[in-house]
């Protein structure tokens, strides 16, 4: 059983990027492989388990390849992929492209009903997951479901510990005799790779993209971050299975013939330790991600320490070429922050699933501002084109202004997988995607990202931007991170809620802090009133000021690596008043509220 994929762009123009050049033309695992014998011993993957050479990782590839091919799985085939990040991940991709197969990877973490969700929905005849992950039983909840899936045939567990029963060891697997196995060759413009979003639909959105797509559009874009063409040793602090981590296998090592560290659960300790000890050219990750690692860095004293006992702060760090930050909106402090402690430029990543992408380049070592903030950078033809339309009638927009943003280019995916609403809302007759997202392109073709058009607080019919909010509070003196949401309210309809991560709070924090955790107000945390006053200092209407406040430790991360809204709209629900939480500061005129949980 097969899931039907179709292309939404028109397929002349797809074509004409592989005539002149733009995308290579060739399946991943065509393009792993002659990487592979360009230079045979180059590392390929570093884990917690050690170094793999390019040549090693191959014979891993073709074994899981032959193994999986012997339990049926065949060109077109969808097969989930929940690993962390580690060298299963990065095989798993690899034998999968060389069957012709489809990737469906989702990061561990995702709750059993949001997998059942993606693996019904896209088909999936296996799927791939550890034994145990952080207290987990990945595998054994997918073989769980596995009567609800009537497409799913095949659960295989990867190790270490002892496969649940009715799963199939990956370690079996990859014994496999690989001898007589023929690559296939499928179309570099077939489906290769399922993304995964979130967004802001009921259920996740899984968007398909091609060989071509992922090797050229998202290539390029990693291209254009490499000065002298040097393969790049890319650090992701983000897993593989999210959308920013597709730049890992497809990007990082079957086009550019790189390096990838990895590490299979980020912490800001193991994160400073394999910047040190492995000296990536590139970092790639998500803001909240850095103000952590900043905060180990800012407190030399710190009783954090790494894997090895080694303490976290203290000492410069090995400057990479590029600090790359996607996934949520950059403030100019982090920026500036982040450029002097890794003593490189800080690139503004602006990008999504559904196919836009857009960053700021390594001509500036902090990202560009306008009043808005970071602003996104000068869209790249090679990578995806953007223009500006009318949110009703879809018209382009001259420069200078706002609409929404819209874009094509090599790295457009095909379609949503099994979601013809989600292509008709989301996709132009032409092929152009519609993000949902404000912004403009101003003379010189830069784009400014302004807001969204769904993702609003509703206070008694004012629209609030969390994103505005969240960027003035980051100006103040005590906030080193801050998440905004909406909270349900009686009379308002929504009220917004500021989530704060006081300055020092992580690195002074004790060993029983958890990520996410509640911390007591102390000397230097802000309340409500500071807050309010320092906005009212900015010019924000006060109608935006947030009311109500949660001090955390550190925000809590989704299994994308992304702060986690939906745990802190919990963690907000009303609570008793006195449980050592900050809460109940009120902006004068605005009627009191609960204390936050």
């Amino acid at each position: 059983m097969t899931v039907a994929l179709h292309d939404l762009l028109p397929a002349a123009l797809r074509r004409s990027w592989a005539a002149d050049g733009t995308c290579p033309d060739l399946d991943l695992y065509s393009l792993y492989r002659a990487r592979r014998i360009a230079d045979p011993h180059r590392p390929a993957v570093v884990d917690a388990r050690g170094t793999l050479c390019y040549t090693a990782l191959d014979r891993r590839v073709r074994a899981l390849a032959a193994g999986l091919r012997d339990l049926g799985v065949g060109p077109g085939d969808v097969v989930g992929v929940q690993l962390p990040n580690n060298r299963h991940a990065v095989t798993a991709d690899l034998a999968l492209a060389a069957l012709g197969a489809i990737a469906l990877p989702f990061p561990v973490g995702r709750g059993v009903a949001e997998a059942e969700c993606l693996l019904r929905r896209a088909e999936a005849v296996a799927v791939v997951a550890p034994v145990e992950h952080r207290g987990t039983h990945p595998a054994a909840g997918l073989r769980a479901l596995a009567p609800a899936l009537p497409a799913l045939r095949h659960v295989v567990a990867a190790g270490p510990g002892d496969a649940p029963e009715g799963t199939i060891p990956l370690s079996r697997l990859t014994r496999t005799d690989a001898t007589g196995l023929t690559p296939a060759r499928p179309d570099p413009d077939s489906a290769a790779r399922i993304l995964v979003s979130s967004g802001s639909e009921a259920e996740p959105k899984m968007v398909a993209y091609s060989h071509n797509a992922l090797a050229g559009g998202r290539g390029n874009f990693l291209a254009s971050l490499m000065p002298d063409g040097t393969p790049p040793r890319c650090l992701f602090l983000v897993p593989l299975a999210s959308a920013f981590g597709s730049n890992g296998t497809a990007v990082t090592l079957a086009r550019h013939g790189g390096t990838l560290v990895l590490l299979d659960h980020f912490t800001p300790e193991a994160a400073l330790a394999a910047v040190r000890e492995h000296q990536p050219t590139h970092v790639l990750g998500v803001p909240t991600m850095i103000r952590m690692m900043l905060d180990r860095l800012d407190d030399p004293e710190s009783s954090h320490v790494d894997g090895r006992g080694e303490r976290a702060g203290g000492g410069e760090l090995p400057p990479p070429t590029a600090l790359v930050l996607g996934g949520a909106p950059l403030d100019e402090a982090t920026a500036h922050a982040a450029a002097k402690a890794f003593g490189c430029p800080v690139v503004n990543l602006y990008g999504s699933a559904d196919g836009v992408n857009c960053h700021t380049g390594l001509d500036h070592r902090t990202p560009p501002t306008d009043a808005s903030g970071v602003v996104a950078g000068r869209p790249d033809p090679r990578v995806a084109d953007i223009r500006i339309t009318d949110p009703a009638s879809h018209e382009p927009l001259p420069d200078g202004r706002v609409g929404e943003i819209t874009a094509r280019g090599p790295m457009t995916p095909l379609c949503y997988v099994g979601a013809p609403g989600l292509d008709a809302r989301y996709r132009t007759p032409d092929g152009w995607v519609r993000t949902g997202d404000l912004g403009y392109l101003d003379g010189e073709h830069t784009l400014h990202v302004v807001g969204r058009l769904k993702d609003v607080v509703i206070r008694g019919g004012a629209n609030i931007s969390p994103a505005e909010v969240e960027r003035e509070l980051r100006t103040h003196p005590d906030v080193r991170d801050v998440v905004c949401v909406g909270v349900p309210d009686r009379l308002m309809g929504e009220r917004l809620a500021a989530c704060v991560v006081a300055r020092g709070a992580g690195a002074g924090a004790g060993a029983g802090a958890g990520a996410g955790g509640a911390a007591r107000t102390g000397a230097g945390a802000p309340t409500l009133a500071s807050l309010s006053t320092h906005l009212d200092g900015r010019g924000l209407e006060r109608h935006k000021h947030p009311e109500r406040l949660l001090i955390v430790t550190e925000l809590p991360l989704t299994p994308a690596g992304k702060p986690d809204r939906a745990a802190l709209r919990e963690r907000l629900a009303p609570a008793t008043p006195g449980d050592g939480t900050t809460g109940g500061d009120t902006p004068a005129g605005a009627p009191p509220l609960a204390h936050a949980g």
